[in-house]
């Protein structure tokens, strides 16, 4: 099975725990969105899995084998930091680059003309890197993960400092990549993007793997959002109704969350009960909502 797997791992910096047993996999031909907050653990799994840093204990697997350099050299990796050499010439780096990773000299620059192309910046490939808008260094480092033709790619906030049509680049990249087979992971802050692009989410808090699914998945059994627009309804008029919370008001329209189970049929007689109802909507949590909620969930769990 073509799946990059990240079994139990756990890793400790002196006193601080930054994984405690991270366990997730990425299928083949997937793109699997890892968030969390600053510090979760996102950028050390991460880390682990090109084997920049060695885990305490757990495994990181690749094809059902544990991964060792020759498989780490089939990674497309795309560091948060900027990783490129500023001072060198962007189609001289993505050649240099692809040369390490096993390609020809030949192959190295025809790949390297290719993504310079796709991704906008071949009219810089004469120029230093460090001489690009933060923009365009983030499109050649995109260039850099792919340039050896990865058979996995791991991308550390690929997003970052980019503008709507090149952030619509990418995404057209890495669908592409997908749909060739190869697993794609990312992490992002930018949690609309994670919620369109990905096939699957995985929300990490406290260094672990606290929820992974579908965005539809991780809704299910979780609140609900009711959007009540009745205009003559007065200020407590949902209180006491079992299984509903109000959490704010915007004019007329009153927002509800609903537990699992909650009848909204009753929301919607004791609001009929004021007068006209002019709206009345279910509307499932953004992923951002989702985030908090588990995140917050997790941290009251970590308190007891």
């Amino acid at each position: 099975m073509n799946a990059l797997e990240i079994n139990a791992v756990s890793k400790r910096f002196g006193d601080v725990v930054a994984l405690r047993e991270m366990t997730f996999e990425v299928r083949a031909g997937e793109i699997f969105g890892f968030v969390g907050s600053n510090g979760a653990g996102k950028t050390t799994t991460m880390r682990i899995v090109l084997g920049v840093l060695a885990a305490d204990s757990g495994e990181v697997r690749w094809r059902g084998e544990p991964l060792g350099l020759e498989s780490r050299r089939r990674i497309g990796y795309m560091p948060e930091e900027r990783g490129l050499y500023p001072r060198m010439k962007v189609g001289e780096q993505l050649v240099y680059l692809a040369r390490l990773h096993g390609l020809s000299a030949a192959d190295a620059r025809r790949s390297m003309e290719a993504w310079t192309e796709r991704l906008g910046v071949a009219g810089r490939r004469g120029d230093d890197v460090q001489k690009l808008s933060l923009g365009n260094q983030q499109r050649v480092q995109l260039a850099a993960a792919l340039v050896h033709d990865p058979e996995v790619l791991v991308l550390d906030e690929p997003f970052s400092g980019l503008d709507p049509v090149a952030v619509d680049v990418m995404s057209d990249v890495l669908r592409e990549k997908a749909g060739e087979g190869v697993p794609v992971v990312f992490s992002s802050h930018q949690l609309d993007l994670v919620e369109r692009q990905c096939d699957r989410v995985g929300i990490v808090s406290a260094g672990r793997m606290v929820a992974a699914g579908t965005v539809d998945e991780l809704r299910t059994g979780g609140t609900v959002q009711l959007l009540v627009d009745a205009p003559e309804a007065p200020d407590g008029w949902a209180d006491g109704l079992p299984g509903i919370q109000v959490v704010g008001r915007e004019g007329t329209v009153t927002v509800l969350e609903t537990e699992p189970g909650a009848d909204d049929q009753a929301v919607l007689r004791a609001a009929l009960a004021t007068g006209p109802v002019r709206e009345f909507v279910r509307r499932r949590p953004s992923l951002t909502e989702l985030f908090r909620h588990v995140v917050a969930d997790d941290q009251k769990e970590d308190t007891r």
